[in-house]
C-alpha cells in the first residue's frame, strides 16, 4: 500500500496541475486528471448555443478529450449499457439513433434513455453548470443525428440511413470521401461526440472547465457508496470495487488492483469479500491512479510495456538510476570533460550534478521507485518498488557512478562521439552482455535486475558481467564501434565487481601491476597498437591480437607465442619506430613470475589491463602527433 499512499500524496501535491494539457513531442500529450474523469478520442464535436439550442458541428480527426466518467462507464464492454455522463458514443446521446438505421441489442434498456435519465439527473442537481443545463436542453429534443446530417457531418444512403462504411459508389452523389470516415471511428455509428457550449459567461471550452470538472465530482460523490476504512489512509470514506485501467496507454486493459470474481476462486476460500480482504477509498484509487498515469506518460521508461518510473512525490527533479554519467551531466546542464585523464576530473563533476539535486532537500524529501508490468491483457504487478530518503537515494547514485566507472567514447553530441567517465546505462549493459539484437523482453528484464545494485548496493549478478566479457573478448563477432562500446561497459562492470571486493584499480595504466591477467592483457594492447601502426590508416583489417582474442583469453602463453610470431614482419616495416614497443613487451614480460606464464584461463583483469595500456600508447602517440 505504500506505493499507492505515495501517488496519492503526489497527486494532492500536484492539484494545480490538473486538468492541464501538456503536449510531449509530435502528436503526444498528457494531462493529470481529475478524479470521475478520463479520456476519449472525440470523432465529431458538436456546439450548442445558450439557449440549448444547436449552433454547429465539425468532424474530428481522432481528438484526445478529457471526459466525466462513473465507474460503471470505465469498465463497460459488450452490450452492458453504461453511458458516460457527458460526451459519448451516437447510440447514447443521439436520441434518433434507430430512426437512422441504429441497432440496438438489448431492447429491454436502450442506451438513450439512460444516458438522458443520468444526464437530466446531474443537470437538475444543485451542482449543475449552465453549460451541463445547456447540453440536456439540447439533447432531450432527441434529434442530434439528424442536425449533424443537416451540417454535412454525417451521411446518408438512398434510404435515408446513415452510411456505415464509404463505398466508391457514392462518390457520384456525394463527392469526395467525407471526412467523418477518415477520422478514426470504425464508421459512423460508432462515432464519439463530444458537446461545447457558447456562453457568454465562461469562454473556456467543455473539456477544459474547471467548473465543469467540480461540478460532477461533486455530483458524482453524492451517489457513491458507504463509508469503510481505507487501508491507504486510515479514514472512513466512500469505497470501491472497481479501479481504474489505461494505465500505460490508452489501449492499457490491465490493472494492478482487481477483485472482480467471486465465482472464479479469486478468494481461495479466505474471504466472502474482496472488502474483508483490503479496503481502498474511491477518491484515493482515483488520485493514485490519475497520478501514476501522469506520471508514466511525463517521465516514465517504457520498454516492452514495463515502466520504470522514478519520481518524487513533491515534483522536484530526481535522476534516474538507468542512466549513465552522460546523461545525468546533461540534465544537470553542466560541461563535459572532453579528454578525460584519469576519470577523477569528470567523475568530480558527475558527483558534483548528483549533488546538485541536493539543493532543494526540505523536510523528509522521498524518492519512489517503481517498475510495473503484466502478464497478461488483463493483470498488472508491481515487480519492484522502492521508497526511499531523498538524500540517501542521491547517495547510492553517487557511490554507483563512482564504483561503476570507466571512459566511454560512445555517445555522440552534436554530430560528435564525446569521451565521458562514468556508469553506463542500464540499456547499454544489456546490450553490451546480450547482443545488439537482444529482445525488448531481454533487454527489461536485465535493467529489472541491475536496480536493486544501484539502489540498494547490492553486487552485479555474475552471469551478466561473465556474458559481457565473453563477448568483449570476441571482437571478431561484431562491429569494430560496437565492440569498443562493449569492452569500456564491460570494463566498469568489472571495475564495480572489484570495488565491491575491496580491490582499487581505474582506467589509468598501473604499471606497478603484477597480476598475471593484467600482464597479458598489456601484452595484447601492445601488440594490437604495434601493427595497427604498421598497417597504416587506410588498413581497417583486424590484428592479430583481436583475432586471436577469444583464444588469447582462453590459452594466453600458447596464444601469445603466435602473436609474438606473427609480430616480426610488422616490427620489420617500422624498423626503429618499433623499437619503443619491441622494448614495452619485454618490459611487461619481465614482470610475470615465471610460473605464471602458463596457459591457465585468465581472469577479467586481463580486459582492464589490455584498455589500459592500449589507451596510454594512443594518448603518447597524440602527445608526440601534437609536439
Amino acid at each position: 500500500m505504500s506505493w499507492l499512499l505515495q501517488l496519492y500524496k503526489t497527486y494532492e501535491e500536484n492539484l494545480e496541475q490538473v486538468g492541464k494539457t501538456v503536449i510531449k513531442g509530435e502528436d503526444r500529450e498528457y494531462t493529470l486528471l481529475p478524479i470521475s474523469h478520463t479520456t476519449q478520442n472525440a470523432h465529431i464535436e458538436v456546439t450548442i448555443d445558450e439557449d440549448g439550442d444547436f449552433s454547429s458541428a465539425r468532424p474530428l480527426k481522432k481528438q484526445s478529450t478529457l471526459i466525466p466518467c462513473t465507474e460503471e462507464a470505465a469498465s463497460r464492454s459488450g452490450s452492458k449499457v453504461a453511458p458516460y455522463p457527458l460526451h459519448d458514443k451516437l447510440s447514447y446521446v443521439a436520441g434518433d439513433y434507430v430512426k437512422y438505421g441504429g441497432k440496438i441489442k438489448n431492447q429491454d434498456e436502450v442506451p438513450f434513455d439512460t444516458y438522458i435519465k443520468n444526464l437530466k439527473e446531474w443537470a437538475e442537481s444543485p451542482y449543475a453548470t449552465e453549460k451541463v443545463k445547456c447540453i440536456y436542453t439540447y439533447l432531450k429534443k432527441g434529434r442530434l443525428i439528424e442536425d449533424l446530417v443537416s451540417e454535412g457531418v454525417l451521411w446518408l444512403d438512398e434510404n435515408e440511413q446513415l452510411i456505415e462504411k464509404w463505398d466508391k459508389k457514392y462518390e457520384e452523389t456525394l463527392g469526395e470521401k467525407p471526412t467523418i470516415f477518415s477520422s478514426g471511428t470504425t464508421d459512423q455509428f460508432s462515432a464519439f461526440v463530444r458537446f461545447n457550449v457558447f456562453h457568454p459567461e465562461s469562454f473556456d471550452d467543455v473539456w477544459k472547465d474547471q467548473e465543469m470538472y467540480k461540478s460532477f465530482i461533486a455530483f458524482y460523490n453524492d451517489k457513491l457508496g458507504q463509508d469503510d476504512i481505507c487501508y491507504v489512509t486510515g479514514e472512513r470514506r466512500p469505497g470501491t470495487e472497481r479501479h481504474a485501467n489505461k494505465i500505460r496507454h490508452a489501449a492499457d486493459k490491465a490493472k494492478l488492483i482487481s477483485a472482480n470474481d467471486s465465482t472464479g476462486f479469486t478468494f481461495r476460500g479466505r474471504f466472502k469479500t474482496s472488502q474483508e480482504a483490503v479496503g481502498i477509498s474511491y477518491e484515493v484509487s482515483q488520485k493514485a491512479h490519475n497520478a501514476l498515469k501522469w506520471l508514466i506518460h511525463r517521465q516514465g521508461k517504457t520498454i516492452d510495456d514495463r515502466v520504470f518510473l522514478v519520481w518524487s512525490h513533491d515534483d522536484s527533479p530526481v535522476p534516474n538510476p538507468n542512466e549513465d554519467g552522460f546523461d545525468i551531466m546533461k540534465h544537470a546542464n553542466r560541461e563535459f570533460e572532453r579528454e578525460p585523464d584519469t576519470g577523477q576530473i569528470f567523475a568530480g563533476e558527475v558527483k558534483k550534478a548528483i549533488s546538485g539535486y541536493k539543493n532543494d532537500l526540505h523536510y523528509q524529501p522521498e524518492v519512489n521507485i517503481l517498475v510495473l508490468d503484466s502478464a497478461t491483457t488483463g493483470r498488472m504487478a508491481v515487480l519492484y518498488y522502492r521508497n526511499m530518503n531523498k538524500e540517501l537515494y542521491l547517495h547510492r547514485l553517487e557511490e554507483w557512478h563512482e564504483s561503476c566507472a570507466w571512459e566511454h567514447r560512445y555517445r555522440r553530441e552534436e554530430n560528435e562521439f564525446v569521451s565521458f567517465y562514468g556508469a553506463p546505462a542500464t540499456k547499454d549493459i544489456a546490450f553490451a552482455a546480450y547482443g545488439p539484437r537482444a529482445s525488448e523482453k531481454v533487454v527489461k528484464g536485465l535493467m529489472e535486475r541491475m536496480l536493486p545494485c544501484i539502489v540498494d548496493k547490492r553486487q552485479i549478478p555474475k552471469d551478466i558481467v561473465r556474458s559481457a566479457f565473453q563477448r568483449a573478448s570476441n571482437p571478431v563477432s561484431m562491429e569494430r564501434w560496437e565492440w569498443e562500446k562493449t569492452v569500456s561497459i564491460t570494463c566498469a562492470l568489472i571495475r564495480k565487481m572489484l570495488v565491491d571486493k575491496k580491490e582499487e584499480c581505474d582506467v589509468s595504466l598501473d604499471q606497478s601491476s603484477t597480476d598475471r591477467s593484467y600482464l597479458f592483457g598489456r601484452l595484447l594492447a601492445v601488440a594490437d597498437v604495434l601493427e595497427r601502426g604498421a598497417l597504416g590508416k587506410d588498413e581497417t583489417r583486424a590484428t592479430n591480437a583481436i583475432r586471436y582474442m577469444n583464444s588469447y583469453a582462453k590459452n594466453p602463453a600458447r596464444t601469445w607465442k603466435t602473436i609474438q610470431e606473427s609480430l616480426q614482419p610488422y616490427q620489420a616495416r617500422l624498423g626503429t619506430k618499433a623499437t619503443y614497443l619491441s622494448k614495452l613487451i619485454d618490459e611487461i614480460s619481465d614482470q610475470f613470475q615465471i610460473e605464471d606464464f602458463n596457459n591457465a584461463p585468465l581472469t577479467e583483469k586481463y580486459l582492464l589491463g589490455f584498455y589500459s595500456q592500449r589507451r596510454e600508447l594512443y594518448k603518447k602517440k597524440e602527445e608526440v602527433t601534437n609536439e
